[in-house]
């Protein structure tokens, strides 16, 4: 019997004091970083006053009780504590955007305008609510921490060389592709930390490439705030500055953190599978191989690719970007720019094929890793190598990125395409629901354990950063 199957039952209510507990610490981290910017008296209106205190406390008394609701949540999750990182992040966000965006004026008594002007003058709450909602779950994961750990969560001094060894390959590459100057700032010395935090933050348990390209890409997304946005200009000149002009100057150096985090994720993993190789004898322990169906693979991923590849066209065709694509291979012109785009859609689509194989349970989870990872493309195709290719400089200023808009919305666009499609021809062969025998009955359970673990607040988590990040670089 697993120790799944012994864990006693979750009641209703069981998580709200410890939720509503670390709801309380995640609103004093918010609450000191919005006093330093001067922007509790906002929250204060609501009692009438603009005094910065009763905006303390009144910022309190409501991070209690969104706490309380992230307790009920969280308390049914059978993630490991230290993932529910990603569920407070993403729980933080959602808040920005109920809270701030829609509630607040609501409850104010001021007009509500969910308008680009007002998200990003509300772009110090948007961190904030990050700080929150990390903070919540870090917390609230301790409190739930019942002393029983499986063999994936107890860190090894192994583990940590991984994450160790991870940064330095990562780093390095990073420093020889783009150079250490100002374009990649303090990120060499940061992705040390990163590396080395990693394992404590996601164990050293075996993980697919996909899913640990998305998990990076996320964690890059972390560390970006902290060490870009908070611990650099705190070194800088001692002050505190999450305004939308110094967020979009702070976005040139966004796309190298993201493919660091990716990078890391994808190295410390694969480091993992050489190691388990070498001195693991367990068969249980050994990854699947594409076998026999290996073609098949290929076929499911380049037709995938090929249906996102369609609907992506039509955008670029909308903004008329197919020339261009057409001279990454020296050619010219709209139908050089179809052909080109789309071998190379169902040349992403083969990899996601590879990548993801057996990820896409359902319709859901399918769309969830593809949106994913054509946001992580967006990063790595659309703002790097394509201008790489053309000879033009990297896409990672607040401009460029701003003006990649339209990419970004093809990019997401052919993901849960590549995504719904790829999920669906899998099931076609090998239907989850037809637990014939112990295969199709692990892999039902397999599909639970997603859906009950940390991949849904990667794919939520994914679309609300690239859902704000047109509105952090827009104007600048």
């Amino acid at each position: 019997m697993t120790a799944e199957a012994v864990r006693e039952p979750v009641f209703p209510g069981r998580g709200a004091p410890a939720g509503a507990f670390a709801g309380a610490a995640g609103g004093l981290v918010w609450g000191a970083a919005m006093l330093s910017l001067g922007t509790l008296p906002d929250v204060a209106v609501l009692a009438g006053s603009g005094s910065p205190w009763l905006g303390f406390v009144l910022n309190m008394a409501i991070a209690v009780v969104i706490g309380g609701g992230f307790g009920l949540l969280a308390v049914h999750q059978r993630v490991r504590s230290r993932e529910l990182l990603f569920w407070g992040l993403a729980y933080g966000v959602f808040w920005w955007f109920l809270g701030t965006l829609t509630l607040l004026p609501l409850l104010s008594g001021t007009p509500m305008a969910w308008s680009l002007a007002a998200a990003q003058e509300a772009m110090p709450s948007l961190f904030g609510h990050l700080y929150y909602g990390a903070v919540t779950a870090v917390v609230f994961a301790v409190l739930q921490r019942d002393g029983r750990s499986e063999s994936g969560d107890r860190l090894r001094p192994g583990t940590l060389l991984r994450g160790l060894l991870a940064a330095l390959v990562v780093g390095g590459l990073l420093v020889l592709a783009f150079g250490a100057g100002a374009r990649l700032g303090w990120l060499p010395a940061v992705a040390v930390c990163m590396g080395v935090a990693y394992p404590l933050v996601f164990t050293g348990r075996a993980e697919g490439t996909g899913p640990a390209v998305v998990r990076g890409t996320a964690y890059g997304f972390l560390w970006w705030i902290v060490a870009g946005l908070t611990i650099a200009p705190l070194l800088d000149d001692g002050t505190l500055d999450w305004s939308q002009p110094a967020v979009a100057e702070a976005t040139t150096r966004l796309p190298p953190y993201l493919l660091a985090g990716a990078g890391i994720a994808v190295v410390f993993g694969w480091l993992g599978s050489v190691a388990r190789g070498l001195f693991v004898d367990d068969v249980r322990l050994r990854t699947r191989t594409i076998g026999s169906r290996g073609l098949r693979v290929v076929g499911y991923g380049a037709l995938s690719g090929l249906v996102g590849g369609v609907l992506f066209g039509f955008v670029w065709g909308v903004v008329d970007v197919l020339d261009s694509v057409a001279k990454l291979v020296g050619a010219g012109g709209s139908v050089a720019g179809w052909i080109v785009h789309l071998l190379i859609a169902q040349g992403i689509g083969v990899s996601y094929a590879l990548l993801f194989r057996g990820r896409g349970y359902d319709l859901v989870s399918g769309v969830g890793w593809g949106l994913s990872y054509g946001f992580f493309w967006w990063v790595f195709g659309g703002l790097t190598l394509m201008p790489a290719v053309l000879g033009v400089p990297l896409w990672w200023t607040p401009p460029t990125i701003a003006a990649d808009f339209a990419s970004l919305i093809g990019h997401l666009a052919y993901g849960g395409a590549l995504g719904a499609v790829h999920a669906w021809l899998e099931h076609r062969e090998n239907p989850w629901w037809l637990a014939r025998n112990d295969l199709e009955a692990a892999r039902a359970a397999a599909r639970r354990e997603q859906v009950l673990g940390s991949a849904p607040a990667l794919w939520i988590l994914t679309v609300l950063i690239a859902l704000t990040i047109p509105v952090m670089v827009a104007g600048a």
